[in-house]
């Protein structure tokens, strides 16, 4: 049986982002004035386009459904433009990757190793990085 939206965001998680790891509180650097930057709508939509070819590539070697609907691999196109446009689950098996329009990052809650490791190739290719926060360890 399928977890719930509710049970997956209880899982640990791992992020798929533009930066190689989670910057820490007291770095020197400018990140508050860099993710600002990102977030501009030039920016952003091309990171946008880079989180949909990553699940569209995904949807290539597993089944995704969006939120809690039973249908199983809608198209291309309505992926692309649900992810552009709102909050969105995309559930692939027991996994489940969050989506948000206006975000430079992805979160992918409860992947087994395969899945992973297959996030972690596609993302790659895509210029993302895909790393585990300390206080995902639930």
């Amino acid at each position: 049986m399928k977890r719930t939206i509710e049970e997956l965001l209880q899982t640990p998680y791992w992020i798929i982002d533009i930066l190689p790891a989670q910057v820490p509180k007291d770095s020197p650097g400018q990140y508050f004035r860099n993710i600002a930057y990102f977030l501009q709508e030039k920016q952003l939509v091309e990171i946008k386009r880079k989180h949909i070819h990553l699940i569209l590539k995904l949807n290539c070697y597993r089944d995704i459904a969006i939120d809690e609907e039973e249908t199983v691999n809608p198209s291309p196109e309505r992926v692309a433009e649900e992810m552009r446009s709102r909050f969105l689950y995309i559930m692939t098996g027991e996994s489940m990757i969050l989506s948000e329009p206006d975000d430079t990052h992805m979160t992918v809650f409860n992947p087994d190793p395969e899945l992973l490791e297959l996030i972690r190739a596609i993302a790659a290719g895509e210029g993302l990085f895909v790393w585990r926060p300390p206080e995902s360890t639930v």
